[in-house]
């Protein structure tokens, strides 16, 4: 379901181009084809060629101001750049091999290559086809045809060829392609927008955030060493987990399944197992002491349940402070500058007990802690719900669009 004010028709969206483009695309489509749209076949009306291969020694030993595509689809698909260029007409490429097989993308006024696990299509007859309108058509259809097989899906030319697409008359394709084309021009101007909107907010959130934990010199500075005591986790491996028993917390669940705080485990282990395990108990801090980066290391948990068993490279941090303090202290930039230089290894990045214990923080009194936690949760929920929001939204755009472009591609078969 689209959300609040977005859920408007595809007229309002496209403006008044749009409205007067949507009418004289009805009209068209009355005095054209009334009785039906012709269904095609790719091999029909396209040539199809596949790519070459290039690994990324040529790549580099060839490298120049031409892109090259390949299967993946972040950055268009762009694979690198070399020196030469294997086609310079209008033209749709897709992707053949892998996760992203049946991913199409349309090019015009470039001068481009593709590899061995791409494959383009030009039209055969420019006076029956406008490639832009393949391209969306392909948008829906290409994916059906994908072979899942084996675990490596794939689109081949010979199953391209066979791909079934609408074709009304030129003219209608042309009509479709300049609503199609107004309409992604604004969903992506709204997608910016909301991007930027939740960009802002949540460096907004980071400067007040930094900002409530920036003290004068009336609060003393201490080490974490001089106020608690660190407690290493041991044992308990992912194979370990059952769906009941004790509740225990992985040190990569840090990183994937916690936010700031918790007071329930995702998961459970055998008891047996549990009793052989360290124990982390309410308003106990757990530190994630590895990642496979350094900004990621050392990503705290405030820990509000009940006892729950922890795993190894993790530390449980227990002292007589508020713990959300803590957990949100470890967020500003003066903890991470001094993480930083703690942070040791090369694939993966540690920072040791006696490290840690080293890391100085600010320590007002408990209730000045509290009040700043107080603050901070009320920020932090707001925050969250925009975050929360905003991708909502641009999902939204994005099955509106989706939307849309199936309503404006999908016709009556001509009867034979």
């Amino acid at each position: 379901m689209l959300h609040g004010s977005y859920d408007k028709p595809l007229a309002h969206w496209t403006g008044i181009k749009g409205v007067t483009a949507l009418s004289r695309l009805d009209r068209l489509i009355s005095e054209l084809c009334s009785d039906g749209v012709e269904v095609v076949t790719i091999g029909e009306v396209c040539n199809i060629t596949r790519g070459r291969v290039m690994s990324k020694d040529y790549l580099r030993d060839n490298a120049g101001e031409y892109p090259v595509y390949s299967s993946q689809t972040a950055n268009e698909g762009i694979f690198g750049y070399i020196n030469t260029f294997d086609y310079d007409f209008e033209s749709v490429t897709w992707t053949t091999d892998g996760a992203n097989a049946g991913s199409v993308f349309y090019h015009i006024n470039k001068k481009f290559s593709i590899t061995n696990v791409c494959g383009i299509l030009s039209a055969k007859d420019n006076e029956q086809t406008n490639m832009k309108f393949v391209y969306y058509a392909l948008q829906i259809a290409a994916k059906g045809y994908v072979n899942d097989g084996m675990g490596n899906p794939k689109l081949m030319s010979n199953v391209m060829a066979k791909v079934q697409v609408p074709l009304p008359p030129l003219q209608i394709q042309n009509e479709i392609v300049k609503i199609l084309d107004c309409f992604t021009e604004l969903t992506a101007e709204l997608t910016a927008e909301l991007t930027a909107e939740l960009t802002a907010r949540q460096k907004q959130y980071n400067f007040y955030r930094n900002e409530l934990l920036l003290f004068g010199d009336d609060v003393p500075m201490v080490t974490l060493g001089e106020i608690g005591e660190f407690i290493r986790g041991n044992g308990l491996q992912k194979n370990d987990f059952a769906t009941e028993g004790a509740p225990c917390v992985h040190y990569g669940q840090i990183y994937t399944k916690y936010g700031l705080s918790a007071d329930k485990s995702f998961t459970y282990c055998s008891p047996k197992l549990a009793s052989k395990l360290r124990k982390a108990r309410a308003n106990d801090l757990l530190i994630a002491t590895t990642s496979e980066n350094v900004e990621d290391v050392c990503k705290p948990l405030a820990w509000l349940g009940s006892e729950v068993a922890i795993s190894g490279d993790m530390m449980c941090f227990r002292s007589e402070q508020n713990v959300k303090f803590l957990a949100y202290y470890f967020y500003t930039e003066r903890f991470q500058e001094q993480k930083r230089r703690y942070a040791a290894g090369t694939k993966v990045k540690r920072v040791s007990k006696d490290n840690l214990a080293k890391i100085e923080i600010p320590l007002p009194s408990l209730e000045a802690q509290a009040r700043i936690v107080s603050l901070l949760d009320r920020f932090d929920a707001l925050t969250t719900d925009i975050t929360n929001d905003l991708p909502a939204e641009i999902e939204a755009r994005r099955k509106q669009y989706e939307h849309y472009r199936d309503q404006l591609l999908t016709f009556e078969e001509k009867r034979a």
